[in-house]
């Protein structure tokens, strides 16, 4: 049964010590996880990339496929030996301490053994096809990877919700009549075709609330969490609801997809001019040698992180631009603010963070802003 809509209020209480540190200590490992991602593969690519070339002939020999497999397998494992620590603390230590989860040290452990299964060939498998392109793709390799990244994220897009987000989380069809009914009148109009609205059994891991639009075409669904539809009110969920519509309103899956081939392509081209102009000059055999790797990664990671508050402050003007859709297609004021104050306490989320982590860190607005752009929508 959902919850009554709380009373609505204009004004968030400040955040509690408690959520302040939780805050805290979540930014931190955040900030320190891209430090040691950064600083591992700067040692890997400047120090012990260019030595590895000796030890790899006598590994597997000349047939430079096993040698990328092998340079994959190692910087892999060991990237994953220094994020592990850390993202256990963040992920399930601090969650614990704070009581937001309900996942097992077991439960933890099998979805990250999962995510090795899934990810580790998949990785593989796009790692050997962008080699693949990088050595027999000519000049304009880059070019083809970049469309081959397209047809990947599209494939995915399709997969996701139907095939590998089941691997990690129990989804089952909402069976709520009445609100399938408001749900439907909101998607009305809209062009929006969805292939059902499901539950996200969220709360055998966490006590945390979300929600999603997951998919591309016939396989685009709803997620609507556990927590959420136990408990939110009817008007609070279509408030939420109507968020998740707003993104396929203004188009922003199409224009992020469109955004990341042009980005996707911008790395590749950089990824192409550092080894054709570094790789030898910093010990490797050659500008396409396997063991270059770290090389390649470096560049992608310091790119993306280059590019991280951009594509950050993108995805709030996005999500500013659907919190408006809601509350004009709804009319629910009171909800809407219900429903932030509810997600605010639910997710212990700290309404007042620090301007600097917001513009680097933050894909999503702060409670208080959101609450705010109420008042300023209802007004103009």
């Amino acid at each position: 049964m959902s919850a009554p809509v709380s009373e609505a209020t204009d004004r968030l209480e400040a955040a509690s010590p408690e959520v302040k540190r939780y805050s805290r200590l979540k930014q931190t490992a955040a900030l320190l996880g891209l430090a040691l991602h950064v600083v591992g593969l700067l040692i890997a690519a400047l120090l012990v990339g260019p030595r590895l070339e000796a030890y790899l002939h006598d590994w597997v020999g000349d047939d430079r496929w096993l040698r990328l497999i092998a340079v994959a397998a190692l910087f892999g494992a060991a990237l994953e030996c220094v994020s592990l620590p850390l993202d256990f603390w963040s992920g399930f230590v601090l969650e614990h301490r704070f009581q937001l989860s309900n996942q097992t040290l077991a439960g933890w452990l099998w979805k990250r053994i999962k995510g090795y299964l899934l990810g580790g060939p998949l990785g593989l498998g796009l790692l050997l096809g962008l080699y693949a392109l990088l050595w027999y793709g000519g000049a304009w390799w880059w070019l083809l990877a970049t469309a081959g990244f397209l047809l990947v994220t599209l494939v995915l897009g399709r997969l996701l919700p139907v095939l590998i987000l089941p691997l990690f989380y129990k989804v089952t069809r909402l069976d709520n009549p009445d609100l399938l009914d408001r749900l439907r009148k909101l998607a009305d109009g809209t062009g929006l075709n969805i292939e059902g609205v499901y539950r996200l059994h969220l709360s055998a891991e966490t006590k945390k609330a979300n929600a999603a639009l997951a998919g591309l075409g016939k396989s685009r669904r709803v997620l609507l969490g556990d927590t959420l539809l136990d408990g939110f009110a009817p008007e609070e969920i279509e408030v939420v609801f109507a968020h998740e519509v707003g993104h396929h309103v203004h188009r922003h899956l199409v224009k992020m997809v469109l955004l990341s081939v042009v980005l996707t392509a911008t790395g590749l081209w950089l990824v192409d001019v550092v080894l054709r102009w570094s790789a030898v000059g910093l010990g490797y055999s050659a500008f396409d040698d396997p063991a270059a790797l770290p090389l390649v990664l470096l560049v992608l990671s310091l790119f993306g992180l280059l590019l991280m508050p951009a594509q950050n402050a993108l995805s709030r003007f996005f999500e500013v631009q659907c919190d408006t859709y809601a509350l004009r297609r709804t009319g629910r004021a009171d909800a809407y603010r219900s429903a932030f104050n509810k997600l605010a306490r639910m997710n212990k989320s700290d309404p007042d963070p620090n301007p600097f982590l917001v513009w680097l860190l933050y894909d999503h607005p702060p409670i208080r802003q959101r609450l705010e752009l109420a008042d300023r929508v209802l007004s103009s």
